[in-house]
């Protein structure tokens, strides 16, 4: 057996203890018993933000947005089915950078959107501009395979 993995859970924010195996197995949280993983990006603001980059064993995609933005609006059903393809090996999120401003400042986000990748709490990659689902899987994957 594995040493588990921290999986923050998308609901309550619960830190929950998952062995590497049993991620493909549709995990709940022990804390409020829903799944670990929806296959969906994840809204995050401030301290939960915080919590699942810092907290999470898992690499975390993070998509910087806007409402107002086309281009973000255009990427966001690509998005949207990225993550069905990338949970569990990764926790997909989004970040409304106009409801915080705050988070859009600390990580120096210049234009929207921007996807960055966090591996063990730090960023280990950027991307400015849309994409479509097959450029956003093959950017992560070739990024992964760098933060190794």
């Amino acid at each position: 057996m594995t040493t588990p993995l921290h999986i923050v859970c998308p609901h309550c924010d619960a830190v929950n203890r998952v062995p590497q195996e049993r991620l493909g197995e549709a995990p709940t949280c022990g804390k409020c018993q829903a799944s670990l993983f929806t296959g969906q990006p994840v809204d995050l603001s401030g301290a939960r933000f915080l919590k699942h980059v810092e907290r999470s064993d898992i690499p975390v995609l993070v998509d910087f947005w806007a409402p107002w933005c086309g281009p973000c609006r255009t990427m966001a059903p690509f998005y949207a089915q990225a993550a069905r393809q990338l949970e569990p090996r990764l926790r997909v999120v989004k970040v409304d950078t106009e409801a915080n401003q705050e988070l859009g400042a600390r990580h120096g986000i210049r234009s929207i959107p921007t996807l960055a990748l966090f591996s063990n709490g730090r960023e280990v990659a950027r991307q400015p501009g849309a994409m479509d689902t097959g450029n956003i899987l093959a950017w992560v994957q070739r990024n992964l395979q760098g933060s190794r």
